[in-house]
Formats: structure tokens, sequence, C-alpha cells
């Protein structure tokens, strides 16, 4: 009853609806552009510095704009960022080939990605009860679950019956119809930030410790989550077509395991603090890597991957409570674009990493996507006092002055 009332609540369905759409390019692009790259005989490095560019520019543009969303409101950014990104998508499906154009075009659709995921969890509070908020995070993060499958799915399809340009194109649309559908909702238009601190200054919301913590320990996750991807695609050309789908379906798999359990996490009255909730589902997740280091036969291997995804999701929906709590006061968007990169970030650094161990024995690559998150969990549970939040006093209203 918990998602069915959720999904029943106002503008909830529509919210959803179109953060997920603009947000598919996101797990489209890195694809996308090394598929038509490669079509207009870009050579392999080419291609790897523009997927770089892509990953950076987001990397750096999401906390700008989150800040700029913050200061502003959300449909102006939203809309603005969705037509710039839009511009960059088009000078790569018009000159891929170009030494140029392409990397431009790649850092100009990064810089500007529409911040629909954090915008998305800074109106939960606005638009649903707050019994309700773990339920709402949670769904977001299953939702996230998705978007890893159907982003290559939609992208190989494209491609397949038209071409990667195509699928350029495609990219650049959904971002734009997601972040209208998105920017044109009541909830989005009436909501503001509360008054900034003035001591947030430069740094904004990483002036609170407790949050620059959290958001390194969750970079131990995107970590162990670039490393095992490494994994997957290393372990599926050692068994090469001992597994049917290969490296999809232990990815698919370990999606699959983050959906169902940010479902059943979200399907919980939790009594422990968010904080606490945290790091024990970081520490659990480690645990769950660790078996990958046995590198058993395929089928047990799918059962692992699978095992190994359950905790991802609910880890995210229980971090992006904490967020909310630990962000100094009007700096909420940005401190969610913060998390989203410091992820992307780990990631990345995951993927280089193991990508090098990988020429070699495979369980090195498991014991780094093990490690990466274990060290987070530990750091998370060392940090676990910052963690702790106070229920902010009412803001005391003003006293009416009867006139004469």
């Amino acid at each position: 009853m918990g998602y069915l009332a959720l999904l029943r609540a106002p503008h909830v369905s529509r919210l959803l609806f179109g953060t997920l759409l603009g947000r598919l390019p996101a797990g489209m692009t890195a694809l996308v552009i090394a598929l038509a790259l490669r079509e207009a005989g870009a050579p392999y490095g080419r291609i790897g510095l523009a997927t770089a560019v892509y990953a950076l520019a987001a990397a750096v543009g999401g906390p700008v704009l989150g800040r700029i969303v913050d200061l502003t409101g959300q449909p102006r950014v939203l809309i603005a960022s969705a037509v710039v990104a839009g511009g960059g998508y088009a000078l790569l499906a018009l000159a891929p080939g170009s030494v140029l154009a392409a990397p431009v075009g790649a850092a100009i659709a990064g810089l500007a990605m529409p911040p629909l995921e954090p915008c998305l969890r800074s109106l939960w509070p606005a638009v649903v009860e707050e019994e309700q908020l773990d339920t709402a995070y949670a769904f977001d993060s299953a939702s996230q679950q998705i978007l890893y499958v159907a982003g290559p799915l939609a992208v190989a399809g494209i491609a397949g019956f038209f071409s990667p340009v195509a699928a350029l194109w495609v990219a650049a649309g959904l971002g734009l119809a997601g972040a209208v559908v998105v920017a044109t909702a009541a909830p989005a238009r009436a909501w503001r930030a509360p008054a900034r601190e003035h001591s947030a200054g430069l740094l904004g919301p990483l002036r609170s410790p407790g949050l620059v913590l959290l958001l390194v320990g969750l970079a131990g996750a995107g970590w162990a989550v670039g490393a095992q991807n490494v994994l997957f695609i290393a372990y599926a050309e050692h068994h090469a077509g001992a597994l049917p789908g290969g490296a999809g379906t232990l990815l698919a798999l370990a999606a699959l395991g983050g959906l169902l359990g940010a479902l059943a996490y979200g399907a919980v009255k939790w009594r422990s603090g968010t904080g606490t909730r945290t790091w024990v589902m970081a520490l659990v997740m480690a645990a769950s890597y660790l078996p990958l280091v046995v590198l058993p036969g395929p089928y047990p291997m799918a059962a692992l991957a699978f095992v190994s995804g359950i905790v991802l999701a609910p880890l995210l929906a229980a971090a992006f409570v904490l967020v909310a709590e630990l962000a100094p006061t009007g700096t909420v968007t940005e401190a969610f674009a913060w998390l989203v990169t410091l992820f992307a970030t780990g990631n990345s650094l995951g993927y280089a990493v193991s990508g090098n161990l990988a020429e070699g024995s495979l369980r090195p690559v498991a014991l780094c996507a093990a490690g990466g998150i274990g060290l987070g969990g530990l750091l998370l549970f060392g940090a676990r006092r910052w963690f702790r939040t106070v229920p902010l006093a009412p803001v005391p209203q003003p006293v009416p002055v009867p006139v004469a």
C-alpha cells in the first residue's frame, strides 16, 4: 500500500515520469558517444577523450547548476540547461568525426546536463507527507536501476534500427522533454529553497563536515560499482558462451537486485536513525561483494551478481534522506548534485583502476570492488557521530500589530 499511496499522491507520477525521461540520456551517453565516433572512423584514443570529457564536465556542471537552482528556482535552470545540453548532442551528431567538435559537444552536453536528480530529491519533502519520505526516496533509488538497463538497451535498439547518430538526436530530445515535464509541474514552479545561510559562503553545502564525510564514503560505493562492471565484463570474456547474455546478464541481475532491494527498503517502517541505516547498509554491501572474490562458475556467479546488487539502492535511498538532513539551509539541491558528482567520480576511478588490474587475474578486480565499498563503509561507521541530526526549531512567526 505504501507505493500505491505514493503514486496516487498529486504530482508524484508526473515528476517521476519526467525525471526518468530526462535522465535517460545520462544512461545512454557514454555508449552512444563511443558508437557514433567509432562509426565516423574516430580512433579509440579520441573516443576515450570525448567520453572522459563528458564525464568530467558533468561532474563539474552538476553542483554549479544545483547552486543556481537553490538561488533562482527550478524551471528556468532545467529548461535552459536542457536546451544547451541538446546543443552539445547536436554538435556531436553533426560532426562526430571532427577532432574539435566531438570533445566540445561532449563537454557541452555534460556541463549542461539538466539537474533533474537533485531537483526531484529537493521536491520530495514538499510533495509527499513526512512519513512517506523514505518510500519516495526508495522508489527514486529503484528507478535508477531501470536507467542502468534501459539506457544501453535504448542505444542498442536505436543504433541497430537507425544509426548511433540518430541515438544522439534522441538523447537530446529526451533530455528536453523530461526537463519540460518537470519544470512545468506545479511543485517545481512553486519550489523555492529557504534563505541561504550567510555562513555557507563559497563552500555551500560542503561546509558541513558530516555531509563531506558522507559524500566521500559514498564515493566508495561508486568505486565498487565501477570495478564490478569491469569484473563482469572480463569474467564474461573468460567464460565466453557459458552464460547466456554474458556481461549484460550479470549487470542486469545486479540492477534487478538493486530494484527489488530498494522496493523492499521503502516498504519497511524503520526505527533506526537514517545515519545508522546508512553505515550499516554500506558495510552489508561490502559483505555482499566479498563472495565475488571466489570467482565461481557462470551460474553461481550470476546468483552472486544478483546478491551483490541488492543493497546498493537501499544505501542510496538512506543517503538521500541523510543528505537532506545534513545540508545547510538553502543548499539542498547543490548537496544532492554533489552526491551525484562524488558517486560518479568514484565510479570512474574504480573503473580505471580495475581496468588495469583486469589484464592479469580477475581476483584483484573483485578485491578492488569489495575494497572500495569496504573502505567507504568503514569511513561512514567512523564518522557516524557526524550524522546525528536534530529537528530544527520552529521559526517564530511575526506577531501582527493592531492598526489603530
